[in-house]
């Protein structure tokens, strides 16, 4: 009998966890590293157990963001060797656009409406940390934003590991559009995830 591998198709629980870690960071990050604590938190801080504590290590966004997903790169780079590359692509983009599109729907349903203004209004400002970028078109019915740096390209290529990035970050961005609101639509052709010099994410709205 032929010896299951430890990366077999049906132990792929690690991915169905982290891959959509990774697509939902862009947004869901709340706090990226510790701050100094005031008396009064430290107070608080020593009546949590252990687990429950601040993490006390503070680190710059890069730092942060090469420890998040230094083990998620090893784990993919293993898996490809499993599965192919190929196959392994097309699992985390899978992953991810169903992940993203729950997350889409999800937004939409927490904001006052979905529509264009309301879903492109959140990149006209924030992410100054993680993202260098700027507004190229903004119309009623076109937003055009351009990315010259990114925290996730950074990180992922530094890995080596950009086509892992793309798939498991860059690829959910057409479903969050499109699940949000089925007549907007994003178009790209340019990733910094791909070796590009900018990311030109394009959202058209079909209202």
């Amino acid at each position: 009998m032929k010896k299951r591998s430890a990366f077999d198709p049906g132990r792929r629980f690690f991915l169905t966890r982290v891959a959509p870690a990774c697509a939902l960071t862009f947004v869901g990050t709340r706090h990226l590293f510790a701050l100094s604590l005031s008396d009064e938190e430290q107070e608080v801080q020593e009546a949590l157990h252990n687990f429950d504590k601040e993490f006390g290590r503070k680190l710059t966004y890069r730092q942060f963001y090469a420890n998040r997903y230094r083990e998620f790169v090893d784990l993919a780079k293993e898996l490809e060797k499993e599965w192919g590359r190929e196959r392994t692509i097309e699992f985390l983009k899978r992953i991810t656009a169903e992940k993203m599109t729950v997350f889409g729907k999800s937004q939409a349903d927490r904001s006052s409406d979905n529509s264009f203004e309301a879903y492109v209004k959140q990149f006209r400002a924030g992410y100054e940390n993680v993202l260098t970028k700027e507004i190229v078109e903004d119309t009623d019915t076109v937003f055009e934003l351009k990315v010259t740096e990114c925290i996730w390209a950074d990180t992922f290529l530094h890995a080596e590991a950009g086509h892992i990035g793309y798939a498991a970050v860059c690829w959910g961005d057409y479903a969050w559009a499109n699940s949000f609101n089925d007549k907007i639509t994003m178009v790209r052709d340019k990733t910094l995830m791909q070796g590009h010099e900018c990311c030109n994410h394009r959202y058209l709205w079909r209202g």
